[in-house]
């Protein structure tokens, strides 16, 4: 896959808890001369969204260990979608999951799905999962009407798993991010069935590609 092939697939993301806005206005910068999506944390979306219209934006809800309140995750997600944001990258309640109240995890994702009229993302955290639960994870994201499911944060334990990524597809399209570095490993997830790549090494996974 060429270097123009591979760029609409990638989320160049700045998340780090040191993040400021001209962090982000970098990531968009290269994410505007490459070709790439871009991923920024919530309070910079309205700015990322003036700053860089045409670049395709996601943004974060429940970040980084989906244990907000429902409501609170629902309200984030609305005030994200009309502050500019396309696309949003919602992380799971893992202790919900983990406890047996899958219900209740779905109801939450249902919610938030049914809030917004753009793609969401369910952030599963697999390096925190048995293989049973991500079945259980994916099954309640694609009962909410989920748009993909999404390997990681990238602030766990570890991150993609072409293992991982070949469960996940399953069930809906997968994002697969944390750990993704270069051009190699990227191919690899999109080789397993991943359909998105999420990384704060977008730059880095392109010059690695051919042109």
């Amino acid at each position: 896959m060429d270097r123009s092939e591979l760029a609409p697939l990638i989320d160049h993301t700045v998340l780090g808890p040191e993040t400021s806005i001209a962090d982000v206005r970098r990531v968009l910068d290269e994410a505007r001369e490459y070709g790439m999506n871009a991923c920024v944390p919530p309070y910079a979306v309205e700015t990322a969204a003036d700053y860089a219209p045409e670049v395709t934006l996601a943004t974060v809800v429940g970040f980084p260990h989906g244990q907000h309140a429902a409501a609170a995750k629902r309200r984030e997600g609305v005030l994200a979608w009309k502050a500019g944001a396309d696309e949003l990258d919602v992380v799971l309640n893992v202790g919900r999951l983990k406890a047996g109240e899958d219900d209740v995890v779905r109801a939450e994702l249902a919610e938030i799905t049914a809030a917004v009229p753009i793609p969401v993302k369910v952030i599963i955290e697999t390096a925190l999962l048995t293989d049973e639960e991500k079945h259980r994870a994916c099954e309640a994201a694609d009962a909410a009407d989920a748009a993909m499911v999404k390997t990681s944060t990238g602030f766990s334990e570890a991150g993609a798993t072409v293992a991982d990524v070949e469960l996940m597809r399953e069930y809906l399209p997968v994002k697969a991010s944390g750990g993704v570095g270069s051009y190699d490993e990227a191919m690899a997830m999109l080789a397993a069935g991943a359909e998105r790549i999420g990384a704060s090494s977008g730059v880095e996974i392109l010059e690695g590609a051919p042109e």
